[in-house]
């Protein structure tokens, strides 16, 4: 069995949390780019993870404050699938991870950092890319800012869209 060690994150687990939602909050600020949000659909939007697990981790967050998949209405539920689908596909062309983790969390005890604004994470990943530093040394490799991510990223999405028309 492999394990995705990342003892990093429960300094975030952990830490005070700022009033509101950020996921309420970061799409009405009209700042994609700062605030890495990737695409936006009709009911959810993809967002790279300040705190990633590794380079390109995104999540997909629906735009309406809720903290389960029951609440969930059939198109939406459709719709994050959809853009699962399509964060798989930038990071396939992007990165070319060997594979991915896919999974949401719900609840704190479940790991959720964001426990009342369920999301679905989008993980790459690539063979052999766990190392011992985060069990020895509580670090994390991230070989790439979170920027230069955004702007790959963005760049497939782009010659996607174009694709496709």
């Amino acid at each position: 069995m492999e394990n995705l060690w990342a003892p990093w994150r429960m300094d975030y687990i952990l830490s005070k949390k700022p009033l509101g939602c950020i996921f309420c909050d970061k799409p009405n600020e009209n700042k994609d780019k700062d605030n890495l949000i990737l695409f936006r659909g009709k009911n959810h939007f993809i967002i790279l993870n300040a705190f990633p697990y590794n380079n390109g981790h995104m999540m997909i967050v629906p735009y309406r404050h809720i903290s389960s998949l029951g609440g969930l209405s059939s198109v939406e539920r459709t719709e994050i699938l959809d853009l699962a689908d399509l964060a798989v596909n930038i990071l396939s062309n992007a990165m070319k991870p060997d594979g991915f983790n896919l999974g949401i969390n719900m609840g704190q005890a479940a790991g959720a950092g964001i426990a009342d604004h369920v999301h679905l994470h989008v993980v790459p990943r690539w063979n052999g890319d766990t190392n011992f530093m985060p069990v020895l040394n509580d670090t994390r490799v991230i070989s790439e800012h979170l920027e230069a991510t955004y702007d790959k990223l963005m760049k497939v999405l782009s010659d996607l869209k174009e694709e496709n028309q």
